[in-house]
């Protein structure tokens, strides 16, 4: 049943393409066959009880997020021990109430909170809300003080952006062409709308998406005052933005005249303003223009048609750092308000407080660790507080509030979740040269922060998309500590960890990069004693998923397991599948024969050879996912079946009901229990708590 294509003069084996169709005879019994082989070899692992009550111990623990402040009202997402999802919160006052509960929707816990928008008053909430895991969301808007719907559903918005105007009565956001109109590209072809609230979804008025590219994301901003409407543009999953900026006191709601800020780059900017803003003062622009690591500059509303002719630099790029995040601020001046900036440095973050009227830095803000900061939320608009969430990999995350009156950072007092106690682990960084030179930074998380060189380690990485594998609390990488393993969290190209060109470094026809970093993080391991021989596993998500498929298939002798998740694996046709359209900005396009070429020497499907001694193969999967196909991890494991000669068994585990990323706690940790043991059984360490296996 095997294809062979010729595509620009290449014949491409797929010896597996019978598999693509998961509903076919053939692919359901095969599929029922993968299951029973799944759960007798799940049955033998040692310990996975213990590893499970561990990482329910690691996670079911109360987790607050940050908080928006709309009029009289505080909303944010709480997760309490013992709940399967956050629930909405909303204060008034010192009285607290839930106002939306996924379970309370749903009691089989398949249905997630996708996104919520207060409108500025904090009357009503714009939620959105999806199922199976599809990510597929309808928004819905709640009265806030009721709890009665009164607009809704909307479908098509997939965890779109809304931005609310003033006085609550329509708002903007980012909705797909119904899909009858483009068959077979229903995932793409969005427009910005503008909705009133309690009209059909289907007489919204468009004001932007006409004409451009039918895989282009858009997201949509407003002042706190209503006044400067934002829209971006991105192609695909690329970097770079348009970025347009309107008028709204010149122009309707419905006729906004969006004038470019910028176009046609591949650079990346965002917009920042401040309410009170008029057409001759500052707003400001986050952007990696002319400076890979980050910038920020101020324009004029006024000026913004001379484009970067018109920018003025308010904070320059740094060479040791990247930046990340920017918010706005009223400090103790109102003529000279301040931007709080987030950065990071070789993955881990610092906070910088500067005056943007000159840039100069007025304070360098303390963090509690070496770790991660979240999104800046704003108490209200235009306000002097800012939250975010603080977390690094023994530190649970944590809602800070930093004061630009003050320059002080503390906890905010809604967030009553867990203060870390000793967690018998140890961070530590790491440099090594990769195969050209490049220096790499990884973390190491150990039970005594040096190498023994006994120790079963596992390792993982991301490597794409610009995204920065910073470090934040994960159960799996304590669990594994705890039991006296050895977990190592690489900082790859291809990510954002230093900057722009990091991730130019790492994508494209630069792919190979990201492996050879990654080899060289395993080779590191073991060659500093941090792993003992024989005894290195790997696993991944996702493009980390891809990153394990390419290391198992190019070095399977490093190698003692390999856990593969949600991967993509078949990079000749990965872009005919799931959100796969989006992501040719990042690997390029099988039509394209020099990419094809590239796609080609990595893929991990075409790279299986038969007579090969994998190592043991552990694939996850799911039926609900819309951004990597099932597809690929199927064709995977019947390649891998049929060709290995080693004696680790190779599995496929497909989870029903569920999506790429968020799923109920309890199915979150059965995932990770069931990673973790399978692990563990191949390298021989004992889980937590228990008797069985081998000690390190």
């Amino acid at each position: 049943m095997g294809v062979v294509e010729e595509l620009h003069g290449q014949h491409v084996h797929d010896p597996y393409r019978h598999l693509e169709d998961a509903d076919s005879p053939a692919t359901l019994r095969w599929s029922r066959e993968q299951r029973t082989l799944y759960e007798e070899e799940r049955a033998t692992w040692p310990g996975l009880d213990h590893w499970r009550a561990e990482v329910v111990a690691l996670t079911d623990i109360e987790l607050t997020m940050p908080p928006a402040v709309r009029g009289h009202r505080v909303f944010w997402r709480r997760r309490s021990a013992g709940q399967e999802h956050p629930v909405l919160m909303v204060a008034e006052g010192a009285r607290e109430r839930v106002l939306l509960d996924p379970c309370a929707l749903d009691p089989s816990g398949r249905t997630v909170l996708d996104a919520w928008h207060p409108s500025p008053e904090g009357d009503l909430l714009a939620y959105q809300v999806s199922r199976n895991g599809t990510e597929d969301s309808l928004l819905h808007v709640m009265e806030v003080a009721t709890g009665r719907i009164v607009d809704g559903p909307v479908d098509r918005v997939r965890g779109s952006a809304v931005a609310w105007l003033p006085g609550g009565e329509a708002f903007y956001y980012v909705r797909r062409l119904d899909p009858r109109l483009h068959p077979g590209e229903e995932r793409y072809h969005r427009r910005v709308c503008l909705h009133r609230v309690g009209t059909p979804p289907d007489t919204d008025t468009v004001i932007f998406g006409e004409g451009r590219d039918s895989t282009q994301f858009y997201s949509v901003s407003l002042s706190g005052d209503g006044r400067w409407l934002g829209v971006t543009a991105t192609l695909g999953t690329g970097r770079g933005t348009d970025l347009h900026l309107a008028d709204l006191a010149l122009d309707p709601p419905d006729r906004p005249r969006l004038r470019p800020v910028q176009e046609g780059r591949t650079a990346a900017t965002r917009l920042h303003t401040r309410p009170g803003t008029g057409p001759g003062d500052p707003v400001w622009l986050r952007t990696d223009r002319d400076a890979p690591r980050g910038r920020v500059v101020a324009c004029r509303p006024a000026d913004i048609d001379r484009g970067p002719a018109a920018w003025r630099e308010v904070i320059p790029e740094r060479p040791d750092a990247t930046l990340t995040h920017l918010v706005v601020l009223s400090g103790t001046a109102p003529d000279r308000p301040l931007g709080l900036v987030a950065w990071t440095r070789h993955t881990a973050a610092e906070l910088t407080v500067h005056d943007l009227t000159d840039g100069r830095r007025v304070a360098t803000v303390p963090l509690p660790g070496t770790g991660a900061v979240g999104d800046f939320s704003t108490g209200s608009p235009g306000d002097h507080e800012a939250f975010f969430v603080y977390t690094d990999f023994l530190t649970p995350p944590q809602v800070l509030r930093f004061d630009a009156r003050t320059l002080r950072l503390t906890r905010w007092e809604r967030d009553t979740g867990h203060t870390p106690g000793p967690t018998g682990a140890v961070t530590t960084r790491v440099a090594f040269p990769s195969r050209d030179g490049t220096t790499v930074h990884m973390f190491v998380i150990s039970p005594t922060g040096h190498p023994d060189g006994a120790r079963p380690a596992l390792l993982t990485g991301y490597g794409g998309f610009g995204r920065i594998m910073s470090p934040r609390y994960r159960a799996q990488v304590l669990a594994w500590v705890r039991a006296g393993g050895v977990f190592a969290w690489a900082g790859l190209r291809g990510g954002g960890e230093e900057g722009g060109e990091w991730h130019r470094a790492g994508r494209g026809q630069h792919k190979q990069n990201t492996f050879d970093d990654f080899a060289a993080a395993a080779d590191h391991l073991t060659a500093e004693g941090w792993a003992a021989p024989g005894r290195l596993a790997i696993m991944g998500g996702s493009n980390g998923g891809l990153l394990v498929g390419a290391a198992l298939t190019r070095h399977p002798g490093k190698f003692a397991a390999a856990v593969c998740m949600s991967p993509l694996l078949d990079m000749v046709r990965y872009e005919l599948s799931g959100m796969g359209p989006s992501w040719v900005p990042e690997y390029g396009s099988a039509r394209d024969p020099a990419h094809l070429r590239t796609l080609l020497d990595y893929s991990p499907y075409h790279r299986v050879t038969p007579g090969t001694a994998y190592p043991a193969v552990l694939l996850t999967a799911a039926d609900g996912d819309t951004r990597t196909d099932p597809l690929h991890a199927r064709k995977m494991c019947a390649a891998l079946q049929h060709a290995t000669s080693g004696d680790g068994p190779i599995l496929l585990r497909v989870e029903r009901g569920v999506g790429h990323s968020t799923r109920a706690a309890s199915r979150a940790a059965d995932l990770q229990a069931e990673c973790l043991a399978f692990i563990a059984t191949h390298l021989g360490l004992a889980a937590p708590g228990g008797a069985d296996g081998e000690a390190p």
